[in-house]
């Protein structure tokens, strides 16, 4: 039995990985009322490595993951087809989805990530609440009574603003910071799993795509092929979000099955590790 299974049962509690039994698990769960699972399960589940945090929080509240992640894909999937501009959709902003952005795309992922920061998972949190933040942000500049674009414009509407070379220079700025998060967010997911580490490898071209087209466009060069190719980067992005929801869910409810996810906190081991092991060296 492992050190983990040892310390579990000497204090009363109990070990659950993936080839426990869901039922004896259960059975002990209502018996002791104490439960630890393994570092692959809790990754997978919360999208961040096993943390210490005080508290009894997670055996009482659901996982705000997948909340997150929902709002984040309802937001995006559809906005990946605006921007390849399947069945005729408008490419250039997807302002059909500015109740998407907000209702799913802020609201849920603003949920899904204080859940995550009452948790102690900083690192969901932050990603969740700064991807509401910018949801927020897009659903604000396309909605026309902010005045974002039309300001712009030298006869006051929106779709002058839109040819406004000040304004596409402007937002392409925008762009290439969140790139530049995305990328931060990149390096720090090599702590988490594959899939997650995968959709922040493809978010970051993906505003390059897009700040590339909002530059050309400010010098009056249209390049609809940096939108296509931005809208299939940000759809293969959205496939990795659906399986991630799905893999959490599944074990969330213990399903008889569970999709890998490919967890790298072991490849890449933390501070507190690397102390430890030269403690006991």
């Amino acid at each position: 039995m492992s050190d983990g299974q040892d310390h579990a049962n000497n204090n009363g509690g109990y070990h659950l990985d993936s080839n426990h039994d869901p039922e004896d698990a259960l059975r002990k769960i209502r018996t002791t009322g104490s439960l630890s699972i393994s570092p692959e399960l809790f990754e997978k589940i919360y999208l961040s490595p096993q943390n210490k945090v005080a508290g009894e929080l997670r055996k009482t509240v659901g996982n705000p993951t997948p909340v997150a992640l929902v709002g984040f894909l309802l937001s995006l999937s559809p906005l990946s087809f605006d921007l390849m501009g399947l069945r005729g959709s408008g490419p250039s902003t997807g302002s059909a989805g500015i109740g998407f952005y907000i209702g799913f795309g802020a609201v849920c992922m603003y949920l899904g990530g204080v859940g995550e920061w009452v948790l102690g998972n900083t690192f969901p949190a932050t990603v969740f609440i700064s991807f509401g933040g910018f949801w927020t942000a897009f659903a604000l500049t396309l909605t026309p009574y902010t005045g974002a674009i039309s300001n712009y414009s030298t006869n006051g509407t929106l779709a002058g603003g839109l040819k406004s070379a000040e304004f596409a220079s402007s937002l392409a700025f925008i762009l290439v910071f969140m790139g530049v998060l995305c990328f931060v967010y990149l390096l720090i997911a090599l702590r988490t799993n594959l899939v997650f580490v995968l959709i922040f490898l493809l978010l970051v071209p993906s505003f390059g795509c897009l700040c590339g087209y909002y530059w050309n466009a400010a010098k009056g060069i249209m390049k609809p092929e940096l939108l296509v190719t931005a809208g299939a980067l940000t759809f293969v992005i959205d496939v990795l979000g659906w399986y991630l929801v799905i893999a959490i869910l599944l074990a969330a409810v213990d399903f008889p099955f569970s999709l890998p996810v490919v967890d790298l906190s072991h490849l890449i081991k933390g501070a507190s590790d690397r102390a430890r092991e030269r403690s006991e060296a």
